[in-house]
Order: structure tokens, then sequence, then C-alpha cells
């Protein structure tokens, strides 16, 4: 792990000088030489780095659910040239071009704050060996390792020896207690995060390779931070503490105003717009809400199931969403909402040539003798013995017999020349 923060060395006078400026104002509150002070440093770094980070997150955001609606042109891509890698690799990079998906920007923002967190490391690691290190002075230096955060030195390890953890004026106990509390902490807040994501996040009506994957990172990464915090400082381990509940806070704010479509968390925030919207009487004053109303109209038979529901919901109230993201008041919405089963009209199952025949010859059966020879009586006195019958005069009931390898019903007349 030095040898790793060395290589961050060039970053260690920046961030030792930002820890040192909130030092001075948090000093002048709590005392230069508490816990608190340095503490409350080490966690305004933090809030600093991600505020500049946001934008990173911004673009992990998409390109996260980039990724979930790629990934089923991504799988047959794959089974189509399974055995030419190259082809393979040439289609999956003019796909991400085509809809402009970068897949290493959801890694963007851990990426970006690794040279901090290691530069913190190198910072802690030379208080706790006693070595000046960027802007930190000698008084500075002694003042850091006079900190406690709850009776553990700022820059004592849950692997320290116990004389190294006496020449920090603390105990052993009680470091390894407040480093297994921070440690626990922070793998719960990392599994809670990846959890809210995977199950109220993410279309659940895709099942793709993506998901499996971020179930896996879901129980893998808690485990990785729980191995590896043993070997952080108590200040490296409050800044990773900090980091992780911003992160879940972010992406819960996320969740709840901007939600992968399809997901139970859009959902969710549908039925909250709706019942605004009906209380309000069909009034959308925020112009976000209007944009959300607006994507949702724009697609008209692309919807998914929620987004219908959402639209129904307003149907049956009176309501119907125009282009533009308002909503506005409609007797024929509401009509069309209502009486939508009544109108559906179920068509008759066809019946099979077998069924259609036999019922011909019970209506056949069921006529009377007389009439059947009276009808026939007219028909032979109405009609000249030289008269040829044609198709459109001959009664129904008069048509000939078909011969065997014949076409049943009224036979065309032959061309004089076939005669």
């Amino acid at each position: 792990m030095d040898t790793i923060a060395s290589l961050f060395s060039f970053i260690t006078w920046p961030v030792s000088w930002v820890i040192v400026q909130f030092h001075k104002v948090y000093g002048a509150i709590f005392g230069p030489d508490t816990g608190w002070a340095w503490g409350l440093s080490i966690v305004s770094l933090v809030v600093l780095i991600r505020i500049c980070l946001i934008p990173l997150f911004v673009k992990q955001i998409k390109s996260t659910r980039n990724m979930q609606v790629l990934q089923p042109k991504m799988k047959a891509i794959q089974e189509r040239y399974k055995s030419d890698k190259q082809r393979q690799s040439e289609e999956m990079m003019k796909l991400y071009k085509e809809t402009g998906t970068n897949p290493l920007s959801s890694c963007l923002p851990i990426l970006a704050q690794s040279p901090f967190f290691f530069a913190l490391y190198h910072v802690l690691s030379g208080i706790a060996d006693g070595k000046k290190i960027g802007v930190i002075n000698e008084t500075l230096l002694e003042s850091a390792r006079q900190a406690h955060i709850f009776g553990a030195p700022l820059a004592a390890k849950f692997t320290d020896s116990a004389d190294k953890i006496a020449s920090l004026d603390a105990s052993a106990t009680s470091v390894k207690i407040v480093t297994a509390i921070m440690i626990v902490m922070m793998s719960a807040s990392q599994f809670f995060t990846q959890r809210q994501l995977m199950t109220k996040n993410v279309d659940l009506t895709v099942k793709t390779p993506f998901m499996q994957q971020q179930k896996m990172m879901m129980y893998i990464f808690p485990v990785m931070f729980m191995v590896m915090g043993i070997n952080f400082p108590v200040g490296v381990l409050v800044y990773w503490l900090t980091t992780n509940v911003w992160t879940m806070g972010q992406q819960m704010y996320v969740i709840n105003q901007n939600p992968t479509p399809g997901s139970k968390a859009q959902d969710s925030y549908l039925q909250r717009l709706l019942k605004s919207t009906v209380d309000a009487g069909g009034v959308v004053k925020a112009k976000r809400k209007r944009n959300v109303i607006k994507v949702i109209v724009a697609k008209g038979t692309d919807r998914n199931d929620v987004e219908r529901k959402f639209i129904n919901g307003l149907a049956k109230a009176g309501l119907a969403a125009e282009a533009d993201g308002s909503v506005v008041k409609s007797a024929t919405a509401l009509a069309e909402a209502e009486g939508a089963p009544a109108a559906k009209r179920q068509q008759p199952k066809r019946q099979t040539k077998a069924k259609r025949q036999s019922a011909t010859a019970q209506q056949g059966a069921a006529k009377t003798p007389e009439d059947s020879d009276s009808k026939t009586s007219l028909e032979k006195k109405d009609t000249p013995q030289d008269a040829k019958p044609t198709s459109a005069g001959k009664p129904a009931g008069s048509a000939r017999q078909a011969k065997p390898g014949q076409r049943k019903g009224p036979q065309r007349p032959k061309h004089p020349s076939k005669k």
C-alpha cells in the first residue's frame, strides 16, 4: 500500500494544503489538537472532492443506463460472432459509437478519487511515522499525532502493534474496536448502496448478464473493503466511510428524482407525480415534472407498463397529458378510460368446415316436404324447357350433384371449343 501511495506523491501537497486550510477553520471552533478538528477536515476534503466529481457521476448514471439498454444487442453480437473475436470487438465498438456509450464511464468517479485517496493515505502514514509531508510542518505534525477519534489516533491501524499504538498515546483495544466498527460501517454502506441500485433502479423486465455482474459486485465489493480496511489508518477509514455515505445519499436522490425507465423506482415516482397532479387539478408547475410527462407522451406506443399505468391514471381522473408536458382536463379521456373494456368486441370463433357442413345439413332436414315440392313445381312451371339455366337465376337447392373429382356447386359452362 505504501508503494502505491508513493506513486501519487505528486498530489500530496494539494491534499495536505486543503486539509490544513479546513483545520484552521475547525481548530478555531473545537481546538487545534482535537480529533473533531482533524476528522472534520478530512470529511470536508471528501465533500469538496465529491462536489467536483458530480459531472462524472452524471456521466456514470447515463453510461450505466445505456449499458443496461444495450445488453440484448451486445449479447446478440456475441452470439453472432462468437468464433470471430476481432469482428466481435469491431461490432461492439461500432455499437458504442452509434449510441454514444462509454463502458469506462461507470468507473470514472472511482478512478478520479483514487489519487486523492492514496495521497491522503500517504499523508497519514507520514504522520504516523513522525515525518513532515506536504505543507504539514512540525507543529501541525505534533497536533495531528495527538488527535484522537473516539480514543483512536488518526494515523493508527487495526494491524499496528501495541508498542506503535502506545507511542501515539492510545491503547490497542480502543484502536481495534474503533477501526472494526468503522470497517463494518464502511462495508455495510457499500452493500446497501449497491443493493439499492439493484432492487429499485433496474428494469426487471430485461434479464441481461449485466444484472448478474451487478449482483456479484454487490457481495464482492463489501468483502474487499472489509479485507483492505484492516490496513487503513483511522483517518483513511473516515475518508472512505464519508465517501460511501455521500454516494449512498447521492444515489438515493437520483433514484427518487430520475429513476431508470421500467424500474420500481419509476413506478413509485410516477405514482407520486400522478397523485400530486390529480390533487392540483391537473396543474404541473415544476419544469422538471413537465419534462418527465413530455418524454412519456413523446414515446407513444413505446411506453413501458409503468408509463402506460400513469397515462391511464390521468385518464381515469379526467385528465390528459399534452405534448408540451402540461396536463389538461379531458372528458374524452375519461370516457375512453371507463368505456375501454366495454367497447372491445370479441370476434366470433371461426367454425371448422365439418361443423359448417353439419349445420347446413340440419337446416336442410328441417324443411317440410310440402315446401320443397311446391317450390320445385313452381320453378318447373315458370321455367321454359328450352331456357338454359344460369348461375344467377338458378335456385339454391337445384344444383346438380357433383361427380367424384368434380367441384361442388354450379358449374361454369364449357367453352364451345372444348365441347
